[in-house]
């Protein structure tokens, strides 16, 4: 699944891993029960609700899209510790290479086990990679039963406030 990337973003997004429907259309966050593009626009970060075959649009907006884990899945569950341990290193590396201001992973299990951070909340974190500030969001699957549409619309711009200091 290609990153939507461009070096000096304001928010790389970072999912968990593509779901099956997203390695299929090449689209990131394409199952139709998926919250990440009403909530991106809901929140603020874009004029509009955007498709996910429009996501190469991303980058004007000052915004990108990477996965933690590269291997298609259709539940994050079904991957081993092991591989979030190696996606947070490959995740540093690029994120390192890449400089947004914010690195913006969505979902605290995802980010505690690629981090091996055990206490980590959703909201800003502590840690750096180099001069990238991370914060965690609430995952925008449709599986996540915990957020409504409205509350991680409310994180997210949250995070959109602080990205644009």
């Amino acid at each position: 699944m290609p990153d939507v990337v461009a070096d000096g973003l304001r928010v790389l997004f970072c999912g968990i891993n593509p779901g099956l429907m997203t390695a299929a259309t090449g689209h990131h966050f394409a199952r139709p029960g998926n919250r990440f593009w009403p909530v991106l626009h809901l929140s603020g970060f874009t004029p509009r609700q955007m498709k996910p075959a429009e996501q190469r649009e991303l980058p004007s907006y000052g915004l990108g899209i990477t996965n933690v884990v590269a291997r298609a899945t259709a539940r994050a569950d079904e991957l081993s510790a092991e591989e979030y341990r190696e996606g947070g290193r490959l995740l540093s590396r690029k994120v390192t290479a890449l400089k947004p201001r914010w690195l913006a992973v969505v979902g605290v299990t995802a980010y505690r086990a690629a981090f091996d951070d055990r206490k980590a909340a959703v909201g800003p974190q502590e840690r750096l990679i180099g001069d990238t500030r991370v914060w965690v969001l609430p995952n925008p699957s449709g599986l996540n039963a915990h957020w409504t549409t409205a509350t991680m619309a409310q994180e997210f711009a949250r995070l959109r406030a602080a990205a644009q200091d």
